[in-house]
């Protein structure tokens, strides 16, 4: 048998990850919930049949029932939640906004600035401490064990739409919508320079850094790294910066951030990857003034997770939600705007 669960996690990150499993030769016929929780160690019989119901336990392609019987050859695909640590989620009254809730799910608008999962540094004022008081006021919910159902994830510094399932089965199905990439992401970002084409696509694999592995970085020669591909259209030309909507065909770690950089239009204001310094423009005392007050104006990564489409995992509807562009970035627009008008 092999396993493959390898693959970096995406930039609305996953907290569900894919398993291949290829049945030995000399494998005896058994049921396909049975063999996945002989072989994978964090995969527990209700969380391979609530995937099972989902759909998205596939033996050759195809999604099977909980009475399958695997036989030598096969090729088994899942995906299955994230070991995480043992980790005790304190509850907080944090306001949230919600744009959308059902039994089954809820999406949410995160502000600039949340982390969403609990971590070193940041134990406590998250999406997951806000969203665990929430959950408290709903009746308890079969797999949901007191914790929120978070499938992916954006940065701390970038705003806009999370989905959150509220049952194991939700949770299995959306995750399997995320890795079969027909989930609609659409970002909204301020870059340094203007584009010479009105859109075009990235792809450039993505990975760690060579020399700080906190850091991602573009592998265009295909050394390293996971395959990205980012298309990007320009909404406005403001002649040092522009606006433009990012969608992702891909989610790697910091995608845009890196792919935009790679092409030479770091976001603005973006420390990581060289945004927070002036990319272009002149170097007079009035122009360094404007950029340095729109730095404090949004002192964060200009990148907004704007739009959200995905299947329902319960009725099958369609669902797609938009939201607005957060003041910040709002008013750093404006000023450009303002700016290159003045300037003709």
């Amino acid at each position: 048998m092999t396993i493959s669960n390898e693959g970096e996690l995406p930039e609305e990150e996953s907290y569900f990850e894919p398993y291949e499993l290829q049945v030995d030769p000399g494998q005896r016929p058994l049921r396909i919930d049975k063999f996945i929780t002989d072989k994978v160690a964090n995969a527990s019989r209700n969380k391979v049949q609530q995937s099972i119901a989902a759909g998205i336990v596939k033996v050759n392609g195809q999604p099977v029932k909980a009475n399958y019987k695997t036989k030598a050859g096969d090729q088994v695909y899942f995906v299955m939640e994230r070991s995480r640590k043992d980790t005790d989620v304190v509850p907080e009254p944090i306001p949230l906004d919600i744009r959308y809730e059902d039994e089954y799910l809820l999406v949410v608008n995160k502000p600039a600035g949340m982390v969403v999962h609990p971590a070193h540094g940041n134990w406590t004022g998250t999406l997951v401490n806000g969203l665990a008081y929430y959950f408290k006021q709903l009746p308890e919910l079969p797999g949901n064990s007191g914790r929120p159902g978070l499938v992916h994830r954006i940065d701390k510094d970038t705003s806009g739409l999370l989905v959150v399932a509220k049952s194991e089965q939700a949770m299995a199905n959306l995750a399997g919508q995320f890795f079969d990439h027909s989930i609609q992401r659409t970002y909204l970002a301020l870059v340094w320079g203007e584009p010479g084409e009105e859109e075009g696509t990235i792809d450039v694999p993505i990975g760690r850094g060579m020399k700080d592995r906190k850091v991602m970085q573009a592998y265009p020669d295909g050394s390293a790294g996971k395959a990205a591909i980012t298309h990007w259209k320009l909404l406005q030309r403001f002649r040092y910066v522009s606006l433009i909507s990012c969608s992702l065909e891909t989610g790697r770690t910091h995608q845009i951030r890196v792919h935009m950089k790679y092409i030479g239009h770091p976001l603005f204001n973006d420390a990581v990857y060289g945004g927070d310094k002036i990319r272009r423009g002149t170097q007079y005392a009035k122009y360094t003034s404007f950029v340095k007050n729109c730095f404090k104006l949004i002192p964060r990564q200009a990148l907004h997770a704007q739009s959200l489409g995905f299947i329902h995992p319960i009725t099958g509807q369609n669902l797609f939600f938009e939201s607005e562009i957060p003041d910040d970035m709002a008013a750093v627009i404006e000023k450009w705007e303002n700016y290159v008008q003045i300037d003709q």
